[in-house]
């Protein structure tokens, strides 16, 4: 009688590297309790927006700083990111030794990833031509609290793709880097669904209220 199979949030291997699917298990498992304990943070900071959205001190609000369609361009841009990484790793999982499609995919999320955080410099800068600074008032402290920190996320996600498509062209894909880019997949999409909070808490909140 054969034991239960491994099975862990994500891209299970079991079928194409049974190997690497059997070390996935606690390195996938321990980074879901990092990616959660970086809710946790995202969370307390949607609280403090929350609290603080009506706190302009008779400087810039919402209604005058949000561009509506300015972000949902953005939000398109990093959600087309998530499908495209989705596609990497299903090219790692089944294209067994070829790399090709995989990188393309990568490639792609890459510029994806570095388009969508030009796009928020562009409405940083746009907001600070209008005196809208972190210190102005509590709503501008909260924002940029909060949308700034999710913007670093996404760069540290870019530094770790460029990391690991190195480790595959050192090491190719062994059970370690599959298991990295494994982890890089939950991250990103981790960012999506924070983004996906940011904008319907901030932003349209933001634009409606």
């Amino acid at each position: 009688m054969t034991g239960p199979s491994l099975r862990h949030a994500g891209v299970n291997l079991g079928a194409t590297d049974p190997r690497a699917h059997a070390q996935a298990e606690h390195p996938v498992f321990g980074f879901w309790l990092f990616l959660m304990s970086d809710a946790l943070i995202f969370a307390l900071l949607l609280a403090v927006y929350g609290t603080m959205v009506s706190a302009t001190m008779g400087g810039p609000g919402p209604a005058s700083e949000f561009d509506l369609g300015a972000i949902l361009i953005e939000t398109v841009v990093l959600l087309t990111s998530s499908l495209t990484f989705g596609m990497a790793v299903l090219a790692m999982k089944y294209d067994g030794g070829a790399r090709g499609r995989m990188f393309a995919w990568l490639a792609a999320t890459l510029a994806l990833g570095l388009l969508f955080l030009g796009l928020e410099l562009r409405d940083f800068a746009t907001m600070f031509s209008h005196e809208a600074y972190p210190t102005r008032s509590g709503f501008l402290s909260a924002f940029f609290a909060l949308v700034p920190l999710h913007g670093l996320h996404v760069a540290a996600g870019c530094v770790w793709l460029l990391a690991v498509v190195g480790q595959v062209l050192v090491h190719g894909l062994d059970a370690r880097t599959k298991i990295n880019l494994l982890r890089l997949s939950l991250f990103w999409h981790f960012l999506d669904i924070v983004w996906i909070a940011i904008f319907s808490v901030v932003y349209l909140q933001g634009l409606i209220a």
